[in-house]
């Protein structure tokens, strides 16, 4: 089966990640080797390189911009935040969102005071009427950031 180029720009971003754990790229140098517009790569990282499928993707525009694509690798506690995730519904009160936090601090996974910075910018008081939606949505993010190991953005 022969393969398109949107697979070739894939797998060369593979190998690179294969090398060095880290692809950095410039989308132009990248759409010249291949003979494609720059909106190509762009549709290929957007599609093939997702946070669903395991990357994380940190971009730069400008001339000395850069597209920079890792592999996530998971914490040991991966079971447990995709569990935790897993039941995180649209809405999350107050007590449940203190309750949670203070999960991942009795597990030794955060400090006290990163529980309690993490509690603070989650009060009612302080994100409104929508808070209970915005806690969910922040719990969401704050697991999927614990549970990757060795790269951070």
């Amino acid at each position: 089966m022969a393969k398109n180029t949107s697979d070739s720009i894939e797998e060369y971003i593979k190998q690179l990640l294969a090398q060095s754990g880290i692809a950095e790229i410039k989308r132009s140098n990248l759409a010249d080797t291949f003979q494609v517009v720059p909106s190509q790569i762009n549709y290929v990282i957007k599609t093939r390189f997702t946070e669903s499928r395991g990357y994380t993707v940190e971009s730069k525009r400008g001339g000395g911009g850069y597209i920079r694509i890792a592999r996530v690798r998971f914490s040991d506690q991966h079971q447990m935040f995709g569990n935790l995730m897993s039941n995180i519904g649209e809405r999350i009160s107050e007590q449940v969102f203190t309750d949670l936090i203070q999960l991942l601090f009795d597990e030794k996974i955060i400090t006290e005071r990163e529980g309690n910075l993490i509690l603070a910018t989650a009060s009612d008081d302080v994100l409104g009427k929508d808070a209970p939606e915005i806690r969910a949505r922040m719990l969401r993010k704050i697991l999927q950031r614990l549970d990757r190991k060795g790269f951070h953005l």
